[in-house]
């Protein structure tokens, strides 16, 4: 029973000695503005394509797509069953792809927000020469660039 409780006494009692000083190594005001640097830029940049771009532009695909099936159901297949049923299986694979898109957006934007990334606009400092629009209409080069 001593053995234990020396045992204890030289582990335990230390760890909680220096416990709080683990607790509070990290104090300095700019511990929790960390913005992960340029990795953190790359990242919301693609965030911001993904979300501006991409996506929106896969959504208006699909929706053509839907448009051609519904096209290709009603008026193309009004007598004919074949091009019927084609019609009916290209409407019901983009309305499954527009759910997995939607889903695939909310993933993406909840890992976005769920980082810091989220809610961010795209650095125009990596693009040198970069015509900036301002809202008087007037345009300003940034970066000290030619412009167009």
């Amino acid at each position: 029973m001593k053995k234990i409780k020396s045992l204890l006494n030289l582990t335990i009692l230390p760890l909680l000695l220096i416990f709080p000083a683990v607790v509070s190594a990290e104090t300095s005001p700019d511990a929790f503005n960390a913005d992960g640097g340029d990795f953190g830029e790359f990242l919301n940049n693609i965030l911001i394509f993904l979300n501006n771009v991409l996506i929106p532009f896969i959504l208006g695909i699909g929706f053509l797509i839907f448009v051609w099936g519904m096209f290709t159901y009603f008026i193309a297949g009004g007598a004919d069953e074949e091009k019927r049923g084609k019609g009916k299986s290209l409407i019901i694979w983009t309305i499954l792809a527009f759910v997995i898109i939607i889903v695939f957006w909310g993933v993406i934007n909840l890992i976005g927000q769920g980082t810091g990334l989220g809610g961010q606009s795209l650095n125009n400092d990596i693009l040198p020469g970069a015509v900036e629009i301002n809202n008087s209409g007037t345009n300003d080069s940034v970066n000290g660039g030619g412009g167009l």
